[in-house]
């Protein structure tokens, strides 16, 4: 038996909500170990349909923990206002049900004027952000800044670091010429709502460890994808923090052992949000079809998607810097009745062929996408459930993706719906 990551494969949007909620029937613990309420996961139960954001997609099944790790940055509002809304829809889900890292740090609401406040200085060159203060508040981690969670329990603590947190950032507030922060206001704020989120709050790491010693399934839940991490994605059109597998074991507080397999999630074309490189972005009628089709709509933001053909470069590069096992691909039955379809298969630049996305920004925003054509299908596929309800030419072309991208395709996925999905490998018992 294997625990399983499941990690984005592009640039996000990739339908993870919908493989994590159909692998949590396997699990016992669901874990989101990095992001904040940026990430948006839409998931359709008969007819209902959750939207969320901070919460794990485990919430959504009975009997599961639902675990939020020390990665995540938690805004406390947020989490309080989905908490409520997913209650409105039914669910049950008190402190036992789900669990908050003691040891995660928060997003205050400083933090969402910094963000908007710096985008809106950068004019035309905008990173995209969510404008949620995502990127502050790991900023203010990593500059030992940060007040977790564990902070509400203790006054005194909290009344310091609040006054810290505001002498630092008060100085760029004032030039910007902004609103200054009030440290008091601040206090009172956090220590209001405080006793509505310590009761979630706890020690993780040991839940994990006891759950791991227990033989229990957990499945580690990222937000955002490959290459929107820090490190190995399109920099600086990224994220805050690592999107990658080995995240799941640092953002969680779990050694990497424990993690057996990868699942990445890819759609079978490329979408992205916001700002940054797209080689294979497509600005014309059959972009506009992809996006209509696949109602490319942001769950957080709702922000129209940019919409191209697959790049099985950019997701070859995913796979091995993600530590990716296998592949969920999605939204097949988007490209039913194209005649043909374009897969990218390398890159130009300056004259040269690459087979690898480049690392350097001008670099990343010159290149062009070379393509390979394949034959498309007239036939539907849409809510398919083995490779026989498959057309000819789909199973090809998921066929030519595995080979290009070095990495079998695990799952299929042809609708929203939980149980339009073929399983070729399960996850929980490949093993790496």
């Amino acid at each position: 038996m294997s625990n399983v990551a499941v990690i984005g494969a592009q640039w996000g949007d990739e339908g993870k909500g919908k493989i994590v909620d159909w692998l949590s029937e396997r699990a016992d613990v669901v874990v989101r170990f990095q992001g904040g309420h940026n990430a948006g996961h839409t998931l359709v139960i008969g007819n209902q349909t959750y939207k969320l954001s901070l919460m794990p997609s485990g919430v959504v099944r009975p009997g599961k923990l639902a675990v939020i790790g020390s990665g995540v940055v938690v805004d406390p509002w947020a989490f309080l206002d989905e908490l409520e809304r997913l209650r409105a829809q039914g669910l049950v889900l008190e402190p036992g049900d789900l669990l908050v890292a003691e040891t995660a740090c928060l997003i205050l609401p400083v933090h969402r004027r910094l963000d908007q406040a710096r985008e809106a200085a950068r004019g035309d060159r905008k990173i995209g952000t969510t404008g949620r203060g995502i990127g502050p508040a790991y900023e203010d981690k990593a500059g030992r800044r940060a007040v977790r969670v564990a902070d509400l329990a203790e006054p005194e603590t909290l009344k310091a670091k609040v006054s810290y947190l505001a002498e630092h950032h008060n100085a760029y507030l004032r030039g910007l010429g902004e609103a200054e922060i009030d440290p008091a206001e601040l206090l009172a704020e956090l220590m209001a709502i405080a006793p509505r989120i310590l009761p979630f709050a706890g020690r993780v790491w040991e839940r994990l460890d006891q759950a791991r010693l227990a033989n229990k399934r957990i499945l580690f839940e990222g937000a955002q994808a490959v290459m929107l991490d820090v490190d190995h994605g399109t920099y600086p059109f990224v994220t805050s923090s690592n999107t990658v597998a080995g995240q799941a074991a640092t953002g969680a507080g779990i050694g990497p052992t424990a993690i057996g397999y990868v699942l990445g999630i890819a759609k079978a074309y490329t979408t992205r949000v916001g700002a940054g490189p797209f080689p294979t972005e497509l600005q014309d009628v059959v972009g506009r079809t992809l996006g209509e089709r696949g109602h490319e709509f942001g769950t957080v933001t709702g922000r129209a998607r940019r919409c191209g053909w697959f790049d099985a470069v950019m997701v070859r590069q995913a796979v091995k810097t993600g530590g990716i096992n296998g592949i969920a691909l999605t939204k097949l039955d988007v490209l039913d009745g194209f005649k043909t379809l374009k897969v990218c298969t390398s890159y130009r630049l300056d004259g040269s062929t690459l087979d690898h996305f480049p690392a350097a920004q001008g670099a990343q925003s010159r290149v062009e996408p070379m393509y390979e054509t394949v034959d498309g299908w007239a036939e539907s596929t849409r809510g398919a459930r083995s490779w026989a309800q498959l057309p000819a030419n789909a199973i090809k072309y998921i066929r030519r993706i595995e080979e290009l991208i070095e990495a079998p395709v695990a799952l299929l996925s042809t609708s929203p719906e939980r149980d339009d999905t073929i399983l070729v490998k399960d996850p929980f018992t490949a093993g790496p």
